[in-house]
């Protein structure tokens, strides 16, 4: 019986003695195509100019291998990384709760809590809760859902048209601007204001 092991697949590409091929495509450090060369005048060219031989296609026939400094690539492109994931803004979801008879300062109350998720950039669960007899009044929460929607228009939009969950119904408004966007004109809005104190003080 064969034993078979598992282990970690690499992901990182071959280099240098590493590749085992007789024969590859070359790339010069610069993007320049430099031919079919024999693997052993590739890691020669690669010792030459002090950098390493990379295989960057192994499925090509021959392996396309370049010439690079592959310590500078790994750490750029671990910057590259690192900069892409922090350049990413989680949506997150809020939650509104209302009555369907809720009367009118807590409405706008409520209604300035949206506003204010919304102009952050969040989207908005709404949900209309019915108790009792209520249940039986489903024309009451949609009118109020469309009354919200109505007076938000110009911060956000009705994603999720409003549908019955149970006692609750439920609404979903996204914002017109992204988290992203509201972030980067926030950063802006701060820079400008740090600047405005020091030229005033010149």
């Amino acid at each position: 019986m064969i034993e078979q092991r598992g282990g970690a697949i690499s992901v990182e590409p071959r280099i240098n003695d590493r590749i085992r091929v007789p024969e590859v495509r070359l790339v010069g450090p610069a993007g320049e195509q430099v031919g079919i060369v024999r693997i052993e005048d590739a890691l020669r060219l690669a010792v030459e100019a002090d950098l390493d031989l990379v295989e960057v296609a192994p499925m090509a026939k021959p392996p396309v291998c370049k010439l690079m400094d592959f310590g500078k690539f790994k750490y750029e492109a671990a910057l590259k990384e690192r900069e892409s994931r922090k350049n990413q803004t989680h949506t997150v979801i809020k939650e509104m709760k209302l009555r369907p008879k809720i009367d009118q300062h807590d409405y706008e109350t409520k209604k300035g809590h949206v506003e204010r998720f919304l102009k952050a950039g969040d989207k908005v669960k709404i949900t209309i809760m019915f108790r009792g007899r209520e249940q039986s009044r489903p024309e009451l929460g949609l009118r109020l859902l469309a009354k919200l929607a109505e007076d938000v228009t110009e911060l956000g939009f009705v994603e999720a048209t409003p549908k019955q969950d149970g006692r609750n119904m439920i609404m979903v408004l996204a914002p017109h601007r992204k988290k992203s966007e509201v972030a980067r004109d926030t950063a802006k809005v701060r820079a400008v204001e740090t600047e405005v104190p020091a030229a005033e003080s010149a």
